[in-house]
């Protein structure tokens, strides 16, 4: 199969889809991979590492004109003229971002598979996960930053100080994202809570920290408790492949202390967090109601080497599969299937018919893929 991998085009996404490693298993394997001039700069790849590895360097179209095209971020506008009826294999969130890109994949009748609800044999999410891990990390880096008094914080440093810990902060959510977050923060010496909806959890998260850490039962009322006490609130809500719903109102913002810091990393699926939008790494934070907002929709293309490296790591199976077998690999990987968004002017996944309004065009991935 002819595989192509466009540059990423997203505010400071330094991200690639495949690195030279895996280009040369991919030859190896039989396949011809395209990739467009400068895709793996930001990466540290250069061009003629690719050549190296057996890969055919062309332009943006050239990488885009193939069978399957692999990429990091879900299509831009400036990208959306090169969709047509390709595979697309890539980060997407439909729920969460400008519902023009679903319509254009349904026109182009791309198939297009999402890598966030790509499930394994035990329902996890294997190519999130390594997304999800450093986005968790990150985030409470990017808060405690964000806390200093010149970037416009409360003057909070999360940590210990000759053995005092300093900062409040507030997980919300125990899933990968939350529980690298947490781990972060509390190696810092902050005092770490962490929200939670699974009580039988709780005992077996504390066992995996580094130290102290308080988990709470999420309610409305134990959030809004919380939050008004919180120095930094990491919010990493994931219902998958649907919209993220709010935990934290506008309300609830109001009530936080003047220069507290949110990070919202559920902002792909449009954010968890009311008062929360769409910020770049250019432009990453901005203030309503005193609060820092820290909302980039790319939060591990600041560290592309590293989420590079992890992201071509788990998803280079699945890469293969698909350059060897077609859509044959969904057939009898039914996780694999589950990444499933768009195909044949369907949409494929029934979260994000409900929340773009396209229950008409939605067909269960099975009966699009002719699964019995």
């Amino acid at each position: 199969m002819e595989i192509g991998v466009p540059r990423e085009i997203k505010d400071r996404e330094n991200r690639t889809a495949l690195t030279p490693p895996a280009v040369a298993q991919l030859r190896a394997e039989g396949h011809r991979v395209y990739v467009e001039r400068g895709a793996g700069a930001g990466s540290g790849f250069d061009d003629a590492e690719y050549t190296q590895a057996g890969a055919e360097l062309v332009d943006a179209a050239g990488a885009w004109r193939r069978e399957l095209v692999v990429k990091v971020k879900e299509p831009l506008p400036p990208e959306y003229g090169f969709l047509d009826g390709q595979i697309l294999f890539t980060f997407l969130h439909l729920a969460g971002v400008d519902p023009a890109l679903t319509r254009r994949l349904l026109e182009a009748g791309t198939t297009a598979i999402g890598y966030e609800t790509v499930e394994d044999r035990c329902g996890r999410l294997p190519l999130l996960a390594p997304m999800s891990a450093i986005a968790g990390n990150m985030a409470t880096l990017m808060g405690a930053c964000y806390l200093a008094a010149p970037q416009g914080g409360r003057g909070v440093q999360p940590g210990k100080v000759l053995g005092t810990p300093h900062g409040r902060i507030l997980v919300i959510g125990d899933g990968t994202v939350g529980q690298h977050a947490a781990r972060v923060g509390i190696a810092l010496g902050a005092r770490v809570s962490m929200a939670g909806r699974r009580p039988e959890r709780a005992e077996a998260l504390r066992r995996k920290m580094p130290g102290e850490l308080h988990w709470f039962c999420s309610t409305p009322d134990s959030v809004a408790r919380h939050v008004r006490e919180a120095d930094l609130v990491v919010s990493a809500v994931l219902v998958r492949g649907a919209r993220a719903p709010h935990v934290v109102t506008e309300e609830m913002v109001r009530s936080m202390p003047r220069g507290a810091v949110i990070v919202d990393v559920s902002i792909d699926q449009g954010g968890s967090v009311e008062t929360s939008r769409p910020t770049t790494h250019s432009e990453p934070v901005f203030v309503r109601h005193g609060v820092l907002h820290y909302c980039v929709t790319n939060m591990p293309g600041a560290y592309p080497r590293t989420a590079t490296l992890a992201l071509v790591r788990a998803t280079l199976p699945y890469v293969s599969a698909l350059a060897r077998d077609g859509l044959d690999a969904l057939r009898r990987d039914p996780g694999f299937a589950r990444g499933l968004q768009t195909h044949g002017g369907h949409v494929a996944c029934e979260p994000v018919a409900e929340a773009l309004g396209l229950q008409d065009r939605y067909r269960r991935a099975e009966a699009l893929l002719g699964i019995h």
